[in-house]
Order: structure tokens, then C-alpha cells, then sequence
């Protein structure tokens, strides 16, 4: 079959999950039971070949994204391969300007992160064809293509075409420079793996004194919970990491904006590098209010962000210090890019988000496109690591020396192994078979979240 005449045949999609609520992992003051879980895509060619993507969520709830990638999935199926990858702007808009589904949203929520995920499969098809990572793939394009790939639409009162290629071509320069320096020295990265609010006192105290002998300068604790709790828990992480090690914090959108204020003045002491999500993502005026009563601790939000309007409106009301992107919360890489051109513009370093099953592997295409070609920096920017749920990748994320390497092998380092997708689909995969059968509540309620835990009992 010629390349011409290649088409999507498919688009695929499991509910994948696991059940990290058995021990805590990923627990926190608004999830304090999270089974982590992935609405996983498949787009499929008539040539045989496959990209893959994913949707991050945190348990029940999966089955909803799932139906939202069905959903989606008749606009994508037939497409030339050709058209979409010579246009891949024009097919994102496609996905989040459908007339009908655009009304659940628009540009938010499960359809939003499904049009997002099948982007990304996209994306790492595109790599694959081309031999490449996508982190590289991107870096490769040239400014005006990039550019091609934004929908200025709403951006243009903050961020013009015309600004937009000043920033990729001030740094075009030294992409060649940058892309040695990223293959040879990583890029930098923070951990949570300590900070889980359901872990024990000894636990975080051994997990940050591994932290700290990695090499990693800056950890993460989750608060939000109990006050009393949080400063027991700051004082013991600050005098495990010592006063060089930074200590971010992340309240999950717990508090109202006084509580955060009140919060925060309670943990300052301890020197919080930022405090992530204190309050709702959608309270822009809220994050500004923080910040300026809070400083000079530091206000990060942006994993649940539901598109580049409200971060543009973000970085307008200069309510942030940090921007925390996230590979599966917008419409995936090509809302990205947008993103990472309005920190640029309003200097505002990126700190993305990650952790859940897969982001760490996706969201480093981001940050490293961002050095080599966006913003040309890596100072005050980290990328957020988690060490588990990477065996199940088959080019999981590498860290060493609390440096993320960079992927090498082509895609957006999505895909999965036929084993863990077998396992761990939902409902029916061993591993839940198998808690259902020793009547484990989790595999019964297929949740997170004590409601659905009290009501199985």
C-alpha cells in the first residue's frame, strides 16, 4: 500500500488500572484512595502501524473517559495519514471544535482529555514514522511550523503569531547546542516519591533520606489534610533534607483562598519552595489573592488547568510563579506547545506535572522541547518524578542523578506491554479478578475515594 494511500483504520482504547490505593501511593487531601488509572489509546494505520497515547485518571471515573475516546473516535477513523500529519494543527482543532461534543465542554473535561490522548497517539505516531522522539521530532521543526500548529484565537489579546516566532527563532540559534547538552546531561527533576499524605512518619523520613542521597534538590510533601499534621510532617522533612534541600508542598485544591493564605503562613517557617494547587484551579483571582499575600513563597498550579485560555488568564493576572503543565489534561501535545509559548512570553519558568501512570514518560517531551527550542532554559524548572508504574512502559522514564535522561527510542514513550495492559484492564484483568475474589473492597467498588470504599463495605 502506498503512503498515500494510508489511512486510520482504528482507533483502540482499554480501561487500564491499578491499584496503588493498597498501599497509598498517590495519596492525598483529595484523593486520599487513588487507584492510578489510564484510558488507554491505540490509533491504528491501514500500513500496520500504531501510535500510542493515554489519558491520566484516578480510578472510577476511567470507565467515563473511555466512553469519551468512543466518542471521538468516528473523527478520526478513515483519515488520510498524510493529511493528519501534514496538519496536525488542523486536526486538533477537529477533535476540540466537533460541533456536537464541543457543547460537553468546550475545550474541557473527559472529552477534552480524550481528544487530548488520541493527539498524543498521534503525536507518537508521527515519531515513530520519522525515527524519532517526540521531543525531538519538535525540536526539529522550524518556527513557522510550529507556530502553524497554535490556535490563536483566544490567545491573541496575550500572545500574537507574530510574537510567538519571535520567541522560537530568538532561540533557534541554539538548538543544536541545547540538544548535545540534554543527551548528555539530562534535565533536571524533582521527586514526590516521599510525600504521600497516607505514608507514615518513618516512611517519609526514609523516603527523603533517599531522596536527598539521589541527588534530588528539591522534594515534594502533599498537605492539605489536618494543620497539625502538616507541620509535624514539614518540621520532620525539613530536618531530614537539611536547609539546602528545597521542600514544595501541594494541597491538592483543598482550601478556600483565606484558608490557603492562613495555611501556608502556618507552614512558612519551614520554608515552603511553593505551594502547588491551594485552592480551586478554576479561581484564577483566587491564585492571584495567594500569591500576593503568601510571598516570597512561591504559587505553582496548572495539572488540572483545563486549557490555554485559562492559562493565559493565569499568566495575565500574574496569579502564578511556576506553570505546572500536564501531558493529559489539555488536548495534548499541540495545546502544549501553546502553552509553552505564553510562559515563555511572560517568563514564567515550567514545572510540569507528572507522576500518575505515564505522565513522567509524556510530559518529558514537553519539558525538553521546551529547552531545546522554546525557552533555551532549564534554571527553576524541574520536571516532577514518582519512582513506580514504570515497568509498564516499554521506554519508561529514566532518571539518574535526579536528572531525567533524555528518550531516544521513537514516540512520546506511551506505549505499553501487552502483559500490563492484560493484567490490569478493568474490570476483568487478573489482578482485579483476582482482588475481587479475595473480596478486597477497591476491586469490589472499582474506585478511589472512601464513599465508594464505605459503600462496598
Amino acid at each position: 500500500m502506498s503512503p498515500s494511500s494510508e489511512f486510520i483504520a482504528a482507533v483502540e482504547v482499554v480501561d487500564v488500572r491499578f491499584p496503588t490505593s493498597l498501599q497509598l501511593d498517590g495519596s492525598d487531601a483529595m484523593n486520599p484512595e487513588p487507584d492510578y488509572s489510564a484510558t488507554y489509546v491505540i490509533v491504528r494505520t491501514s500500513d500496520g502501524i500504531a501510535g500510542y497515547g493515554l489519558a491520566f485518571t484516578v480510578g472510577r471515573g476511567n470507565d467515563v473517559q473511555v466512553a469519551a475516546v468512543q466518542a471521538l473516535a468516528p473523527l478520526v477513523v478513515g483519515l488520510p495519514v498524510a493529511d493528519v500529519l501534514g496538519d496536525l494543527g488542523g486536526f486538533s482543532r477537529r477533535l476540540t471544535g466537533d460541533s456536537q461534543l464541543r457543547w460537553l465542554g468546550p475545550e474541557k473535561g473527559a472529552i477534552h482529555m480524550a481528544a487530548g490522548a488520541i493527539i498524543n497517539a498521534v503525536w507518537d505516531l508521527y515519531g515513530r514514522r520519522e525515527g524519532k522522539p517526540v521531543w525531538r521530532l519538535l525540536a526539529e521543526l522550524s518556527p513557522d511550523q510550529l507556530v502553524d500548529l497554535v490556535d490563536f484565537r483566544y490567545l491573541q489579546d496575550a500572545l500574537t503569531r507574530k510574537e510567538a516566532l519571535a520567541i522560537l527563532r530568538r532561540a533557534e540559534p541554539g538548538r543544536a547546542a541545547r540538544t548535545a547538552q540534554l543527551l548528555d546531561g539530562g534535565y533536571p527533576a524533582y521527586t514526590t516519591t516521599p510525600g504521600w499524605l497516607g505514608y507514615s512518619d518513618e516512611k517519609l523520613v526514609r523516603l527523603a533520606k533517599g531522596a536527598v542521597a539521589d541527588g534530588f534538590g528539591l522534594i515534594k510533601l502533599k498537605v492539605g489534610a489536618d494543620l497539625g499534621d502538616d507541620l509535624r510532617r514539614m518540621r520532620l522533612a525539613r530536618e531530614t533534607v537539611g536547609p539546602q534541600v528545597l521542600i514544595a508542598v501541594d494541597a491538592n485544591q483543598a482550601w478556600g483562598v483565606h484558608q490557603a493564605i492562613g495555611w501556608m503562613t502556618q507552614l512558612a517557617p519551614y520554608e515552603p519552595y511553593w505551594i502547588e494547587e491551594p485552592t480551586s484551579p478554576d479561581d484564577i483571582l483566587g491564585h492571584a489573592a495567594i500569591r500576593r499575600a503568601i510571598a516570597p513563597i512561591k504559587v505553582a498550579t496548572g495539572e488540572h488547568v483545563h486549557n490555554q485560555v485559562m492559562f493565559k488568564q493565569l499568566l495575565q493576572a500574574g496569579a502564578i510563579d511556576v506553570l505546572q503543565l500536564d501531558a493529559s489534561r489539555t488536548a495534548g501535545i499541540t495545546e502544549n506547545i501553546a502553552i509553552l509559548l505564553l510562559a515563555a512570553k511572560f517568563d514564567i519558568p515550567v514545572c510540569p506535572h507528572a507522576g500518575g501512570v505515564g505522565l513522567c514518560e509524556m510530559v518529558q517531551h514537553l519539558a525538553m522541547f521546551d529547552f531545546v527550542a522554546v525557552s533555551g532554559s532549564t534554571e527553576g524548572r524541574f520536571i516532577e518524578y514518582v519512582d513506580h508504574l514504570h515497568e509498564h512502559f516499554t521506554d519508561p522514564a529514566r532518571v539518574r542523578g535526579s536528572r531525567y535522561l533524555a528518550p531516544t527510542a521513537p514516540g512520546i514513550s506511551a506505549q505499553m506491554h501487552s502483559r500490563s495492559l492484560t493484567d490490569h484492564r478493568y474490570p476483568d484483568g487478573p489482578v482485579w479478578a483476582a482482588l475481587r475474589q479475595r473480596g478486597d473492597q477497591h476491586s469490589l467498588s472499582g474506585s478511589s475515594g472512601p464513599t465508594a470504599a464505605h459503600t462496598a463495605q
